[in-house]
């Protein structure tokens, strides 16, 4: 599995180019203090063969006095090589190391574990697309092994690899190995990555790392290094979005113009249609250039120098994107804040911001919560202390384009520099709310008064995890006698006695309220439908499971109710029980009122009901029993 090959001797130029053709694996190793993460680096150096010989014959004599392995040759000794991380045994600065395989290239970080360096760990996780999170099976997981967890997820990184490592001191027993796996799921349930693997081995004697350990036969997976070798990363890089951030004008005479930079994402090739932000000036790609000749196109990560067919005016800071990419352009945004520094976070106190290749002024405005590492939840704060994470709201001097870090990772992060020690202080990843963490307020305004909306601190998600589950609404719709009132009335008793906070909105006990200043005619019934949408909504938003039981007619209003909550959040039941059969039940007598003439509009007789289409649930009362119903829209709950 070494990098070794015959060709080096034999073919030294095809060796190098298949070398070249390789993919590139950057990945880092973190977690807790002591966890083992230098030492498992130097166990990949070692037992894939790159290490020197010289190197080995140095790490020999330093282990006999700056070693913690006894007479056994401290492979850590590889990594850690600053004087004050072999006194003290830890790692401080973030070491990079080179390796490879017959199958891929890797560059490794090997990151600190102690809290004080937090920042250390952050910055070698900015550019890795993999994070081995080492535990040490004595300990299980600890708080630095959440917070690194935390971290590599706020900054994307798609690919966990959860080693539980010093086996060897646990006697290679299964039972802790799978206790800690079960403790760390816990932690994984908060993160969004989903490409998780888990891996039993041992750094300091071998144990599944490079080669499968004899010692643990009830673990059938595969190694450490196999599981690097495999991962899938070649769909992480957006190729889709155009990202061209402007560092350079190339300006060397009078018949050149050319635009300089890091390609972040897309591919660009030249005619392609361009628009530079945050002007918004259009042209196409003409040519471009590199040192080493023109290309026909360019990827991520590369420098390049592009010209387009116009002269327009882009300068440093300046984007240039794909002609139909829907980019913002804000001086406001929301994002997830790690701080770096002993001094605070002010909210409100002036820093210097660099947004790709852009340099500005903006300030925190607020803070919506902050992100206790140690179980993950969020907590109300008013500053931001050393190596605290938060979810913040950002304020700019002016507007420019902003990127949602998780799908373009290269210009949706920044940092907060201070002003007056030009240290950098803060790092953060810019957040664009999903639609469950944007509620109404962000529709379009038509209130009839002035007034803008106050967002809150206390979000939904936090009164959720209050509850314990998330509120929704459960819309039953029906012809009057469908029996709408009494399964929504069951289907309360039912979540109630589960543990569940409901809420159950009845039609007429809505009128003696709510809406007792509305009649029956088309337009009251329509505000009458859309009072109830947002009243459900409100309870949805404080986490609370809101049933409805309205005859909601008209398809239209139904609609407009939806359209206030996420697609999963809202349940229609139709409660699809034949004219006749409600007709006949007719418990209020409005029915034959109705057919009396002494009632205008009503539903079914001389004003219409339109049924869903498409309703997440259909029920029959005539023909299925409470108790079925109850279980099926359980069921579906």
């Amino acid at each position: 599995m070494s990098h070794q090959s015959e060709l080096i001797a034999s073919d030294i130029e095809r060796y190098l180019k298949e070398h070249e053709n390789k993919d590139l694996l950057r990945f880092i190793t973190c977690g807790s203090v002591d966890d083992g993460k230098s030492t498992l680096i130097g166990r990949l150096l070692h037992d894939s063969k790159m290490i020197y010989e010289d190197q080995l014959a140095a790490i020999t004599q330093a282990s006999r006095t700056s070693g913690t392995t006894g007479d056994e040759v401290d492979l850590a000794l590889l990594v850690d090589g600053l004087q004050s991380e072999r006194e003290q045994g830890i790692t401080i600065d973030v070491a990079y190391r080179f390796f490879s395989t017959e199958r891929r290239k890797f560059i490794i970080a090997d990151t600190p574990g102690h809290e004080q360096y937090t920042r250390n760990m952050a910055t070698g996780a900015s550019t890795a697309s993999l994070a081995i999170i080492l535990i040490d099976a004595r300990h299980g997981v600890q708080t630095q092994t959440r917070r690194h967890s935390f971290i590599c997820d706020l900054l994307g990184i798609e690919h966990l690899v959860v080693a539980v490592n010093k086996m060897d001191l646990v006697a290679y027993d299964e039972d802790r190995y799978l206790q800690i796996v079960d403790e760390y799921r816990l932690v994984m349930d908060r993160l969004e990555a989903r490409d998780i693997h888990f891996v039993p081995l041992s750094a300091l004697k071998g144990d599944n790392v490079v080669e499968p350990s004899s010692e643990m036969p009830w673990y059938d997976g595969p190694s450490l290094l196999t599981l690097l070798e495999e991962v899938e990363i070649r769909h992480d890089q957006n190729l889709r979005d155009v990202r061209l951030p402007v560092q350079f004008v190339n300006r060397p005479n009078l018949d050149f113009r050319g635009y300089a930079g890091t390609l972040s994402s897309g591919v660009l090739t030249p005619g392609l249609a361009v628009k530079v932000l945050p002007s918004g000036t259009t042209s196409q790609v003409k040519r471009i250039v590199t040192m080493d000749g023109d290309l026909d196109a360019a990827f991520p990560g590369q420098a390049v120098t592009i010209t387009l067919c116009d002269e327009i005016d882009a300068s440093r800071g300046d984007w240039i994107v794909g002609v139909d990419d829907q980019v913002p352009l804000r001086s406001e945004f929301v994002a997830d804040i790690v701080w770096m520094h002993e001094s605070p976070l002010e909210p409100g106190k002036l820093y210097d911001i660099k947004l790709a290749t852009r340099d500005l002024a903006g300030k925190v405005v607020a803070i919506d919560y902050l992100v206790d590492v140690n179980t993950l939840e969020q907590r109300h704060g008013e500053q931001l202390d050393l190596n605290a994470i938060a979810r913040c709201r950002v304020e700019l001097t002016t507007a420019i384009p902003v990127d949602d870090y998780r799908t373009h990772p290269g210009t949706g992060c920044f940092i907060l520099i201070d002003r007056l020690s030009n240290l950098t202080v803060g790092a953060g990843m810019i957040h664009s709310p999903s639609d469950a963490e944007l509620p109404y307020e962000f529709r379009k305004h038509d209130s009839k008064a002035s007034v803008v909306w106050n967002r809150t601190t206390v979000t939904q998600t936090m009164r959720e995890r209050i509850n314990g589950h998330r509120g929704c609404c459960v819309w039953f719709t029906g012809l009057s006698g469908s029996g709408k009132s009494t399964l929504a009335n069951a289907l309360e008793v039912e979540l109630n006695r589960r543990g569940h906070h409901t809420m159950l909105l009845d039609g007429d006990n809505v009128r003696h309220g709510l809406c007792k200043d509305l009649g029956m005619g088309e337009q009251d019934r329509a505000e009458n439908i859309r009072r109830v949408g947002e009243v459900a909504r409100l309870f949805a938003e404080a986490g609370v499971i809101v049933i409805t039981a309205f005859i909601s007619p008209f398809r239209a209003d139904r609609e407009a109710a939806r359209a206030l909550f996420l697609s999963d959040d809202f349940v229609e039941v139709f409660v699809d029980t034949p004219l006749d059969v409600c007709e006949e039940r007719d418990p209020k007598g409005l029915y034959q009122k109705a057919r009396e003439g002494k009632i205008l509009d009503f539903t079914g007789i001389n004003s219409p009901y339109e049924a869903p289409v498409k309703p997440e649930v259909s029920v029959n009362t005539e023909i299925m029993s409470e108790q079925d119903i109850i279980a099926k829209l359980l069921k579906h709950l």
